[in-house]
């Protein structure tokens, strides 16, 4: 039996599900990250980075109607970069920006083929910070002051647990950063507070199919740190419900009289070190 594509919805019906049918899963919480960590003031013009995956598709979205709703003035610009995808996937992207009405930015870059030359053994970190690089240097020559990605709720807990079991520290995704090689650039993750499930029955209601993962090195068949958290997880989950909220909680939770060492800014500290 063969099956049938789903056809993507007019995008008029796409904008009016988000504050309509998710209003409660993607629009409130997408205005309450942006409210609470101030990250889109007056004046800003704002790069919104589009990967061609599901979150960042949605991004875009959501910040298209923040830009037709809001009071405050600012400019938001999509950009797109092809490290090296395969054709089928590059025509995806621009298909599915076509269909969802986002005038995307489209450059050429050889990320995938200098990341797998200079870290044959582990191309996966090295090609995230080329990819981030490049995307600063676009956002930067587009007169843009900050970058928009499209981590979500899960995304924050993930990091949070890879760190903790994988690199001895606990530290997190922030919602807002400002960059260390680019003046005047700001990071910002206006998803913070979504959940990715709700993001992928958006994305399935409107009859979008987003690309999953365009590496061409590894295939996306490697085992991951990340996919290994996210499984963990979900494990948890089936004991306790809350274990997603009760991580989220304890990066704004921390307890500094419990801490044995912390560090701020470069600095070190030790709690023996005060007045005991």
């Amino acid at each position: 039996m063969e099956m049938t594509q789903k056809q993507p919805l007019p995008v008029t019906d796409m904008d009016r599900a988000l504050i309509k049918k998710f209003r409660r899963y993607l629009w409130s919480p997408f205005i309450k990250a942006v409210i609470d960590f101030r990250m889109i003031e007056k004046n800003d013009r704002v790069a919104v980075a589009i990967s061609g995956g599901k979150d960042s598709l949605v991004l875009a979205k959501l910040i298209q109607e923040l830009k037709r709703h809001s009071d405050v003035y600012f400019e938001p610009v999509y950009i797109s970069m092809d490290p090296g995808f395969d054709e089928q996937n590059k025509t995806s992207l621009l298909q599915n920006c076509h269909d969802m009405d986002i005038p995307v930015h489209f450059f050429d870059s050889d990320i995938f083929e200098v990341a797998e030359k200079v870290a044959s053994d582990n191309p996966c970190y090295m090609c995230a910070r080329m990819r981030r690089g490049a995307l600063y240097a676009k956002a930067e020559k587009l007169g843009c002051n900050k970058l928009a990605l499209g981590h979500h709720f899960n995304d924050v807990n993930e990091t949070t647990m890879m760190n903790l079991l994988y690199t001895g520290c606990f530290k997190t995704m922030l919602p807002k950063l400002r960059s260390k090689n680019f003046e005047n650039m700001e990071i910002i993750r206006p998803l913070y507070y979504v959940y990715e499930e709700h993001i992928k029955k958006y994305m399935d209601h409107i009859g979008i199919s987003p690309m999953n993962c365009g590496c061409t090195v590894t295939k996306n068949d490697l085992p991951t740190k990340r996919r290994e958290v996210k499984e963990l997880i979900d494990s948890l989950k089936r004991e306790n419900p809350n274990v997603e909220k009760c991580i989220f909680k304890s990066i704004r939770n921390i307890n500094l009289d419990c801490c044995i060492g912390w560090q701020q800014k470069d600095q070190k500290h030790f709690y023996l070190d005060e007045d005991y």
